[in-house]
């Protein structure tokens, strides 16, 4: 750690890790009812255990980059973050937000729009909060002595998704014109400014652990964010297909929704090649295995696996079953769960000055969550093909179908609960590091 207010970070990954913890319980609530044990309908009905469960991904998912933000820039600008004080109120303020949606739920407080439930007052108070955090993170990239290229594509990412938040709160009395404008937060999230904060971090991250130099790796994140740009933004037209939109979506969504795909091979290549390309033998292997697992999986789960649903031949049958549930895990994880994964990894011996990632505990924590997100994705497939071959061409009943492919849920429930030890052991070996010390403080020019 090289600046004190990169301690920051760390109570940033505390919360993540709190409502990733939050997010799995009401997983197996879920997971349960599928199997026809919703033994907790009269206080967690189904409609607000997914609300809660996608809502609290979202969020623990923006602690986590956050946090990374909180630690990288002050390090890539070299200089220190121009305020502690307010980093924390944001934080406490994001947290409060959170939890008084999450309540809200419970009581039918919310819009009840998919993904962006978050009562409008609420909005408010998340633009605010996240207008807090940009300035913090730009005033202290403008006080610094150097702007690297790493730092702008990981703020940029940051800014647009502040920026991407807004058409979501736009209010329309027509429901197609409001799912069109709800997909451009959604979509344009996950599928285009996400992916930049995943290439700044990702590259950070390989900059510090193979020690290829810096222009190397930032011409490929240059890449990187072409071919985001390119696909990411035409590929929203793979949600318009069956909302009342006009016919060329679906040639507009077809073709760019194929392209989706090169920027996540473009950084499983990059991450591969500079990993290969590394003289340095970085002690800490544990962040090195996150960091080249969030490059493969990612492709595999963001890119071949939303490849084989997207094209508008194959969506007209998946189109809101199983199969879609099957993308969205192991995409999630693989992109965005695996690369705060990886800077938490990376991170926190620096932060505490406590050297433990030579533990068995974290090799554990990362092949039972990976075996087990992907026996997962394979319960949610076989359920989902079951799903449209019922449904859509034998013309079954949804209850009827949802009764037929409850045994596929036994097993992702046994699969969930392998990713869940695995999870549990990643937070043990968190809490083990301790706080942040001022004593793990690097001395620099």
């Amino acid at each position: 750690m090289k600046y004190k207010s990169q301690k920051v970070a760390y109570w940033f990954f505390a919360l993540s890790m709190l409502l990733l913890s939050l997010q799995i319980i009401y997983g197996f609530v879920m997971g349960f009812a599928h199997m026809g044990y919703d033994n907790l309908h009269d206080f967690i009905p189904f409609n607000t255990a997914r609300a809660v469960h996608t809502n609290l991904l979202v969020v623990w998912l923006l602690s986590g980059f956050m946090g990374a933000a909180y630690y990288i820039i002050p390090e890539e600008a070299e200089n220190e973050l121009v305020s502690v004080k307010w980093a924390y109120i944001q934080l406490i303020s994001l947290a409060i937000v959170g939890v008084v949606a999450v309540v809200g739920y419970h009581f039918n407080y919310w819009e009840g729009r998919k993904f962006l439930e978050i009562p409008r007052p609420l909005d408010w108070l998340v633009v605010i909060n996240v207008l807090l955090f940009l300035g913090l993170i730009l005033a202290t990239l403008f006080k610094g002595k150097k702007r690297t290229t790493t730092s702008l594509v990981l703020t940029m990412g940051l800014f647009f998704a502040a920026l991407l938040y807004l058409p979501g709160m736009v209010w329309f009395d027509n429901q197609t014109m409001d799912s069109f404008f709800r997909w451009w937060v959604v979509h344009l999230w996950v599928e285009g400014v996400w992916e930049l904060i995943m290439g700044g971090i990702l590259a950070f991250l390989l900059i510090k652990i193979t020690g290829v130099d810096r222009e190397v790796i930032e011409k490929w994140l240059y890449v990187i964010v072409g071919l985001t740009f390119i696909s990411g933004i035409l590929g929203t037209g793979h949600h318009y297909y069956y909302i009342g939109t006009p016919r060329y979506w679906l040639i507009i969504g077809g073709i760019f929704s194929a392209l989706e795909p090169l920027a996540f091979l473009a950084m499983a290549l990059f991450t591969v090649a500079m990993y290969r390309k590394g003289e340095k033998k970085h002690p800490n292997k544990i962040a090195l295995q996150w960091t080249l697992g969030t490059a493969i999986v990612s492709f595999v789960g963001a890119g071949l696996l939303g490849l084989a649903h997207t094209l508008p031949q194959v969506n007209m049958w998946t189109h809101g079953t199983l199969v879609t549930a099957m993308h969205g895990h192991l995409a999630f994880w693989g992109a965005y769960g695996m690369i705060v994964f990886a800077i938490i990894s990376y991170t926190m011996p620096n932060m505490t000055g406590r050297k433990l990632y030579d533990s068995p505990n974290g090799q554990y924590a990362f092949w039972l969550s990976n075996i087990g997100m992907i026996g997962m994705t394979t319960a949610f497939a076989a359920a989902g093909v079951a799903q449209v071959y019922m449904e859509r061409i034998m013309g079954m009943e949804f209850g009827d179908a949802q009764k037929e492919i409850q045994v596929h849920f036994i097993i992702l429930v046994l699969c969930a609960t392998l990713f869940t030890v695995g999870v549990g052991l990643f937070i043990y070996e968190f809490i083990k590091y301790g706080r942040p010390t001022d004593e793990a403080l690097e001395p620099h020019q």
